[in-house]
């Protein structure tokens, strides 16, 4: 597997940093977690081939996860290069996701879901393992974010991933990610998190110290971290592998 990050920041804009998308080149399939208003057209700027997507994972529905759903319906409409498309689009997220879904397509007139290719929503239910593309197991596990937010964990042969999206600090979230090859975790805040619901650093660390993965990467960036020498304050609290700062752009090759 191989990752790209589409946008390491929030729903706060940045000037360097877009908000939240991953994707996620497979053996057999292209795969984006998450997808922000702005990852449509990142992903054109990382010459990705955003019309050959195979599924779409939604951690949850704050709109800097899931408002480019819209978007990329109303562009797979109008744009020459998706018009030949046959094969399915899967979208998975938590219950709600048709809901939501069909709430987009009230908003464009009933016809982003009328599609020249197949659309498939897929709700999960928490630990019970589903295969997201071919060859790929995932496995949700509901964080403390919001009552639909999930964390997924995806296989393909050897390699393994966690990709926490959002979320409070939570234990078994460890345990959920243990000895993967890449942890994923959002680390919004510095410290003296104003929000309860996200993670700052130490509270990162700790789940990475816990968890024990073969590298972590850092992402879901507030401002407060522009200013922050990265690399010597994760030293600091020894996280016990090499920890990754998401950038937009990054790309990492998984196990």
């Amino acid at each position: 597997m191989e990752l790209t990050v589409i946008g390491s920041g929030t729903a706060v804009p940045h000037p360097l940093r877009s908000s939240s998308g991953y994707w996620l080149q497979t053996a057999n399939g292209k795969l984006l977690l998450d997808f922000s208003a702005s990852a449509l057209h990142r992903m054109a700027e990382e010459n990705l081939e955003w019309w050959d997507l195979d599924a779409i994972w939604i951690s949850h529905f704050h709109l800097d996860h899931c408002a480019g759903i819209a978007p990329f319906l109303f562009a797979s409409i109008a744009a020459p290069i998706i018009r030949d498309r046959k094969k399915p689009l899967k979208f998975f997220g938590a219950p709600g996701l048709r809901r939501l879904m069909e709430c987009f397509d009230d908003a464009g007139n009933g016809k982003l879901l009328n599609q020249h290719f197949p659309i498939e929503i897929i709700e999960i239910d928490e630990l019970n393992s589903f295969e997201i593309v071919e060859g790929v197991e995932a496995v949700a596990h509901s964080t403390p974010h919001t009552p639909d937010s999930h964390a997924i964990h995806l296989r393909e042969k050897d390699s393994t991933l966690v990709f926490s999206s959002d979320t409070g600090f939570d234990e078994t979230l460890a345990t959920f990610a243990r000895q993967v090859d890449l942890l994923i975790l959002e680390t919004s805040f510095v410290r003296d998190k104003p929000i309860e619901k996200h993670l700052e650093l130490s509270e990162a660390i700790h789940l990475i110290r816990r968890a024990e993965p073969k590298r972590a990467m850092l992402t879901h960036f507030y401002k407060e971290w522009d200013d922050v020498d990265f690399e010597k304050e994760v030293r600091r609290l020894d996280p016990g592998c090499e920890v990754l700062r998401a950038v937009d752009g990054l790309r990492a090759v998984i196990g």
